[in-house]
């Protein structure tokens, strides 16, 4: 079955009247224009994207225009045009109307929003995390002694601290080897160049530790480090969360994705390249024991892994953003848009979405994704669901030719990061 469009079903939500909705996005990659589609689905909303570069995921679409900064557009340019569009839209909003919802899609970005909240929060609605509270959950040392407050299962941590510019003493560490080692704020690491810089570090030996900490010193980095044991099992073991927490700190939306496989290139590492929706059980009650714990506001994306070791299921992190996946929500019958709308525009509480089909989300071809799925019954199950609905974010059906030939050549354009970057399954996902 062919990517359909899904109406949320959720009760408590009243397609009449309609609410006027504004919508104002920073970024440009698919997970921005799945968010996009989703208000476009449910309001008709053609969207604002302010981006550095009008590419393939934003690029030629009849749901949002774009304002194109230039590729050398920092962070201080992309606030002046926010701004400036804000300014432009509140000239033009009619008596009553409510404001344009600004929402970002990357860490560093959610984090531009928050520091100038008050002055874009004279033009837009910000379903932002209190400053003191995402500067918590943002932080993946942080997050891990969150967790353990409240008896959230997460990865043996150690942590390594640059803040003092200089390069930190590697401890004896009792994890075993490999470890994984990756940046405690994504949004400290963002700005950091280095030969061989990934998102997200397999280190074998001390040796190799020891190297990346001199690089990563070397290279001006200024924040935390976090070296993790690690958790077996390829990309299957994955799982993916999504929710929302509206201003009463009620989770509005709640759902989840058996995580298929995921995305291998350096940048890209651990992104979601196709999953099943499914009732992940205890893993969606931790993650609202979390939400309500750090007086959690807004979207959030756990990403959660399932240990082979003991079959407890051990949380990685917490996005403070819907996630770039985010399509899996909306086509499976919870449209993100709705919680954000009800909560800043429509002032109502809602009844809990939460997804209500299962669909195979995927931005691969079938026949790749196929030869990663090396269990029969998974492998059976995805395929059942396969044929009775596969989305993938970026192939909605009000968009023209050029839209359909660019989704084709970007799934053409995976096979080819696959087979350079991950040719075969691995029993650890690296």
């Amino acid at each position: 079955m062919a990517d359909q469009p899904a109406t949320s079903t959720a009760s408590g939500t009243s397609p009449a009247p309609a609410p006027e909705v504004d919508l104002v996005l920073l970024g440009g990659d698919i997970g921005i224009y799945a968010l996009a589609r989703a208000f476009h689905e449910q309001y008709g909303t053609v969207a604002t994207v302010v981006t550095r570069k009008v590419a393939g995921p934003v690029g030629d679409s009849r749901i949002l225009r774009t304002v194109e900064l230039g590729m050398s557009a920092g962070e201080p340019e992309m606030l002046d045009a926010l701004l400036r569009v804000g300014a432009e839209k509140s000239a033009a909003r009619r008596e009553g109307a409510p404001k344009p919802i600004l929402l970002a899609n990357a860490d560093f970005l959610v984090l531009l929003l928050a520091q100038n909240r008050e002055r874009l929060g004279e033009h837009f609605l910000l379903p932002l995390l209190a400053d003191e509270t995402l500067e918590a959950v943002a932080d993946k040392a942080s997050f891990t002694e969150l967790c353990t407050e409240i008896g959230v299962p997460t990865p043996r941590t150690v942590v390594l601290d640059f803040t003092a510019g200089t390069a930190p003493e590697v401890p004896e560490l009792d994890l075993g080897w490999p470890v994984v080692a990756k940046p405690s704020r994504s949004s400290a690491y963002t700005h950091v160049s280095f030969p061989g810089k990934r998102k997200v570090f397999e280190m074998h030996t001390r040796a190799q530790l020891e190297e990346l900490v001199a690089k990563l010193a070397a290279a001006g980095f200024r924040d935390r480090f976090v070296v993790q044991e690690m958790v077996g099992g390829d990309d299957t073991a994955m799982r993916s969360v999504t929710a929302y927490v509206d201003s009463r700190g009620e989770v509005t939306l709640l759902g989840g994705a058996h995580v298929l496989l995921e995305e291998h290139t350096p940048g890209a590492l651990g992104n979601p390249a196709a999953m099943v929706t499914t009732d992940l059980g205890e893993v969606l009650e931790r993650s609202v024991r979390f939400l309500q714990h750090t007086g959690y506001r807004g979207y959030a994306n756990f990403d959660v892994k399932v240990d082979p070791r003991d079959g407890v299921a051990k949380f990685f992190e917490v996005n403070p953003r819907i996630g770039r996946n985010n399509q899996y929500m909306t086509s499976a019958g919870a449209n993100v848009a709705v919680p954000a709308v009800a909560d800043l525009i429509e002032h109502r509480s809602l009844e809990r979405m939460a997804p209500s089909r299962e669909v195979l989300y995927s931005i691969v071809p079938w026949a790749l994704l196929r030869r990663y799925l090396v269990e029969p019954e998974l492998r059976e199950w995805v395929n059942r669901v396969r044929k009775q609905c596969t989305v993938h974010p970026l192939a909605y059906r009000v968009e023209g030719p050029k839209r359909r030939a660019y989704v084709a050549a970007a799934k053409a354009n995976q096979v080819k990061k696959f087979l350079q970057h991950y040719p075969r399954p691995t029993a650890d996902g690296f």
